[in-house]
């Protein structure tokens, strides 16, 4: 039966671009791992992250180091413990413990959202260059062929990820500089002022 769903899978996905080829329409693919791996930005995001994280990871520390240690006492203390005081210093426990994993998970989620918020321009700057190229291109299609596709072969010459790197590279210090000063700018006489394809 999964044979059977992997085969029906791989001729739906191979069918499209047939249906649509014969129609005239072009297709390529990119590999996302890849873009994502080269985009500019990236290192300098990943590194805004660690250091937003250095505090965050104190923070885990100290709750952990606190927990271990009332953990440690209350296994010293134990056998001399009354019933009742034993009952109370697990229950202080379990509440220490509590509070730890709900911290820990709020942290986690705080550390989430900064990743999203720190990554979200360099993702917005890859689907610009790819809606460009794809434009560009004439292509109906741009698969990705990053893990878990269902694209199990195709041709390298389709393959356009080296050129959307490059196209983000190139768009990178040109997104940096400053913006034009305002208003038509007159040019010598002879120069072509036809502008240049924006990326």
């Amino acid at each position: 039966m999964r044979l059977s769903s992997f085969v029906g899978a791989c001729a739906l996905v191979l069918g499209v671009p047939a249906l649509a080829s014969a129609q005239g329409q072009k297709f390529a693919y990119v590999n996302s791992a890849a873009i994502l791996q080269s985009a500019p930005g990236r290192t300098e995001a990943e590194a805004q992250f660690d250091k937003d994280m250095t505090s965050m990871r104190a923070a885990v520390q100290k709750l952990s180091d606190s927990l271990n240690t009332l953990q440690e006492v209350y296994a010293k203390e134990e056998v001399s413990l009354s019933p009742a005081a034993k009952e109370a210093r697990l229950k202080t426990l379990r509440e220490k413990q509590a509070a730890y994993q709900e911290r820990v998970q709020k942290l986690q989620e705080q550390a989430q959202a900064r990743e999203a918020e720190l990554m979200q321009p360099i993702m917005d700057n890859v689907r610009k260059v790819l809606d460009d190229i794809r434009a560009e291109g004439g292509f109906a299609f741009i698969f990705d062929v990053a893990a878990g596709s269902l694209i199990v072969s195709a041709d390298k010459n389709l393959d356009i990820t080296d050129r959307v790197v490059s196209k983000l590279r190139l768009a990178a210090p040109r997104a940096a500089a400053k913006p034009a000063p305002a208003g038509p700018a007159s040019a010598p006489a002879g120069l072509n002022t036809k502008k240049p394809p924006t990326a």
